[in-house]
């Protein structure tokens, strides 16, 4: 309760919420409408008083809102509303435009048309939801940008057939970036545009399809007569290309494309309608994904792969909230070349799940960059790697530790300054540290945030290693401007170099060549005796893989590498 009282404190404070709040206040009496703003980020939301009058609502202020509108919107419109207010806190969307039903004080259904606008804060995200809610009374045919039936015309289409026919479809109809449109030209301008589409589409259909407006920017048509995946991808070009004139006659005012979500009836027979909904969405949103202005046909393999992805998203972000529970740093000792002993360690990070199934960087990595988790994970990883490396220079004082950097904590955080602040705070020495980055997101984001990060770490004494090479584009001149103390050869590139005269010869030159400027080769992945002879004869500088030990946890690297080197 305290922490809710804080964020109501907090938001008070702010003094545009305070003049939303004054005027919703000032105009209650003035006006039969109901006015309203929701602070995005401290989840406080202010309606009109005399809404309380009229519907279930305690109160005209309160926290929680997703919670307290559970109380007086009607249980079937509720995930509706709940799918678009997501799309706009996320940032996905700016205007709301949604008709659906309230209780009044007696649980009574009432329509009404909420309309709403998202304002940004000075970061650029969503801050303030503001917007205006009117009583429509009876059931609308259509709303009133598009003229097209809306999402309670849809639940009662698949109430009134109960199931799809084997072969019938939904193609669900999104216009690509819609959001520059109206901040470009205006929402007026935006208006013309969705009515123009609308009429695209609708000039487009056959008898037996019915169109529909489902929100904001998107548009959806069934087709209950046995219509076929090929015949939803022709009715999506079919579109496409009265779009395409409809922007031409427009004088290319606005240019913009089209991406549709097609779900076939097979998948969706006997499904609700809530589930229709997303698993539209789901299509719609990954033709977008995978570069717009095309269609993609609803497939349950990648669902489930994306229903994974966001269970997963949910538990990393339960762990961070949680002190990090279910993260591991492991250590793979690195080896000079002629010595046992290691005199440095590459920091690998690990996640367990809650249900104990330990889960692949290469699946949570993405994940975590993707959502911006990494920037929190990043900084722990920093804190516990320092904290390691001071424990092993208590027996090796010249014991180094390597951490992975990735590019989300360079581009948008002040990675530099966590790294000086764990350094000071273990009091070691800046090259205790090597920070890792891949050859192929260097090339990817050759950035001067990058160049400012590099700059800033070499300056300050950290050492710095440009990781995986061979698996990108190899380029030398990545080696010039970035100039690192290290460059690591990937495995895939030593085991071409054992096996092929060609690449072997390469990988000589290439280090010879690494080796002409004064950079040190660390040859990652040897796993045998006779790769180690080999590697050897080449003159890497030090070695990195199984064959010298696998990545294990901070007391098992302690008890195999420091005390028993003691």
């Amino acid at each position: 309760m305290k922490g809710r009282e804080s964020r109501m404190k907090d938001t008070k404070g702010s003094y545009m919420y305070e003049i939303i709040r004054g005027a919703i206040d000032a105009f209650d009496e003035c006006m039969n409408d109901y006015l309203f703003v929701y602070a995005v980020r401290e989840d406080l939301y202010h309606i009109s008083p005399k809404a309380t009058k009229r519907f279930s609502i305690e109160k005209s202020e309160f926290t929680d809102a997703l919670e307290e509108h559970a109380k007086f919107v009607y249980p079937d419109d509720l995930q509706m509303l709940m799918n678009d207010l997501a799309q706009l806190v996320a940032g996905i969307k700016t205007e709301h435009n949604l008709v659906y039903r309230w209780l009044d004080k007696n649980h009574k259904p009432i329509w009404i048309n909420c309309r709403a606008r998202i304002i940004l804060g000075e970061d650029e995200k969503p801050q303030f939801l503001v917007g205006c809610i009117n009583e429509i009374g009876t059931k609308p045919l259509a709303d009133n940008v598009s003229g097209l039936l809306e999402s309670i015309a849809i639940k009662d289409k698949l109430n009134e057939f109960h199931k799809f026919t084997p072969n019938g479809f939904v193609l669900r109809v999104g216009i690509d970036d819609f959001k520059s449109i109206n901040e470009k030209f205006g929402i007026e301008y935006g208006d013309y545009v969705l009515r123009g589409v609308a009429e695209c589409i609708v000039d487009s259909v056959s008898e037996g399809q019915n169109v529909y407006r489902v929100v904001a920017d998107e548009f959806m048509v069934m087709d209950m007569n046995g219509a076929t995946e090929e015949e939803a991808q022709k009715l999506y070009r079919k579109i496409r290309n009265r779009v395409d004139k409809f922007i031409k006659m427009d004088n290319y005012k606005a240019v913009y494309t089209i991406s549709g979500g097609i779900v076939l009836g097979n998948s969706i027979d006997k499904m609700e309608y809530n589930e229709v909904m997303k698993i539209s969405q789901f299509a719609l949103t990954t033709a977008k994904n995978r570069g717009k202005n095309q269609a993609y046909c609803f497939d349950a393999s990648d669902y489930k792969a994306f229903i994974r992805e966001r269970e997963l998203l949910e538990q990393l972000r339960k762990s961070v909230s949680d002190g990090f529970r279910g993260f591991e740093l492991f250590f793979q000792p690195i080896v000079l070349v002629g010595q046992k002993v290691p005199f440095m360690a590459e920091s690998l990070l690990r996640f367990k799940t809650t249900e104990g199934e330990n889960i692949s960087p290469v699946e949570f990595i993405p994940i975590l960059e993707e959502s911006g988790l990494i920037i929190p994970v990043g900084k722990w990883i920093i804190d516990r790697a320092l904290s390691m490396c001071a424990e092993c220079q208590k027996t090796n004082p010249n014991f180094k530790i390597s951490v992975n950097l990735s590019y989300v904590q360079i581009l948008k955080s002040d990675v530099c300054e966590e790294i000086e602040h764990w350094i000071e705070f273990y009091n070691l020495k800046p090259e205790s540290l090597m920070v890792e980055l891949t050859e192929s997101g260097y090339v990817d984001d050759n950035s001067p945030a990058v160049k400012r990060m590099w700059d800033r770490l070499r300056k300050h004494g950290v050492m710095i290693a440009l990781d995986d090479f061979g698996t990108g584009y190899s380029n030398f001149q990545l080696i010039s401007s970035m100039v690192p103390n290290v460059v690591k050869l990937d495995r895939s590139f030593t085991v071409k170099a054992l096996q092929n005269a060609f690449e072997h010869q390469l990988m000589d030159h290439i280090i010879q060549l690494v080796h002409s400027v004064n950079l040190k080769i660390c040859v990652e992945g040897v796993e045998t005796q006779t790769e180690l002879e080999e590697i050897e004869k080449l003159s890497a500088d030090c070695i990195q893989g199984y064959f010298y030990g696998r990545p294990c946890g901070r007391r098992d690297f302690l008890k195999k590498f420091i005390q028993k080197a003691e």
